[in-house]
């Protein structure tokens, strides 16, 4: 049973990084990194679990292995593209050093003896979100009392987002009626099956906007501080191998710089890396909400009172159990 609530609880949150549209993300196998990175003699390949297909969304990892800053640190990256709660049981069993997950995997894996630590907050934002038809007059968490809400799962991020938001806005879950619709949120909204959905902010409005579809968004963000997606590894990789540890995020952080500091350069290098993308205006866009998510003074810092309110989060709706000591869960040690 703990194994099945950990492989949904990670379906709810695959698509945090997904583009692909909001379809429900298959398992893919692994899939290797683009041409343009072939790994060079004497480079350590790394293999990658990203927790979600090949997507614009992950333009701070292809422009730092484009532009050789994991080759400057002896790495060479295989991406791959399988269910999050792969990449967390593969670095807790000391399979493989790193993956990129969101906060509540890292508790749940520490709730059952993982010894798992997150160590770069990519995600500053959390990024779910509540969308709602225009015409239907939700435009704030309140708004929501007596409406039915469409979410994937009751549990997982889109779940803990939806009860942190409600909660930092004062609003009691049992005003509301949840609806659970699987990965079909977006037709149970056009269907008018439910008055509002959970999903990402970064995703699916913008895509519902240019199918001309009127909506208001309310963002997650906007009332609770959450742990949101980053770089996970394990207590051996940071005792055995430290460096490792500082040379990948050393690299990852040069190349979340050069994608901000560049959308236009970093769109041409996610196009080497992402097949199929065919409307440039769109993805763009989808680029620049992820990358407003991005966005710190300083970047890969996890904040403590993130970590708090998730845990917090996660322990009210029974999602987790007992409480976990936080100072083993994340640290900001290895950023440079």
């Amino acid at each position: 049973m703990r194994r099945l609530s950990f492989v949904l609880a990670a379906m709810t949150l695959v698509a945090a990084c997904g583009s692909a549209g909001p379809a429900a993300p298959q398992a893919t196998a692994t899939s290797s990194a683009a041409a343009v990175a072939t790994p060079g003699a004497g480079l350590r390949t790394l293999r990658l679990p990203m927790g979600y297909i090949p997507s614009v969304q992950y333009a701070s990892f292809y422009v730092a292995d484009a532009k050789g800053y994991f080759a400057d640190e002896g790495l060479a990256l295989e991406y791959d593209y399988l269910f999050e709660t792969n990449g967390v049981q593969l670095v807790g069993s000391g399979e493989l050093p790193f993956a990129v997950v969101s906060g509540e995997q890292v508790l749940l894996a520490r709730a059952q003896s993982l010894p798992v630590r997150y160590v770069m907050a990519w995600f500053q934002e959390f990024p779910v979100a509540v969308i709602a038809k225009r015409e239907a007059g939700i435009s704030a968490p309140a708004d929501l009392v007596g409406k039915t809400v469409g979410v994937p799962a009751l549990e997982g991020a889109s779940y803990i987002g939806l009860l942190a938001m409600l909660d930092g806005a004062g609003v009691d879950v049992e005003d509301l009626t949840l609806q659970n619709v699987g990965f079909n949120q977006v037709a149970a909204l056009e269907a008018g099956q439910v008055d509002a959905v959970v999903v990402y902010a970064n995703n699916e409005p913008i895509r519902l906007a240019a199918q001309g579809m009127q909506l208001n968004t309310i963002k997650v963000s906007d009332y609770a501080s959450l742990a949101a997606n980053g770089i996970l590894t394990n207590e051996a990789t940071l005792a055995d191998d430290p460096e490792l540890v500082r040379g990948f995020l050393r690299a990852l952080l040069r190349g979340l710089e050069d994608a901000l500091a560049d959308p236009e350069g970093t769109y041409a290098i996610v196009k080497q890396y992402v097949a199929g993308l065919t409307d440039d205006a769109l993805e763009q866009q989808v680029l620049a909400a992820t990358m407003e998510m991005w966005r710190a003074e300083r970047l890969g810092f996890s904040q403590p009172e993130a970590w708090e309110t998730m845990q917090a989060t996660m322990l009210a709706s029974g999602l987790l159990a007992a409480p976990q000591d936080l100072a083993l869960t994340y640290t900001n040690d290895y950023l440079p």
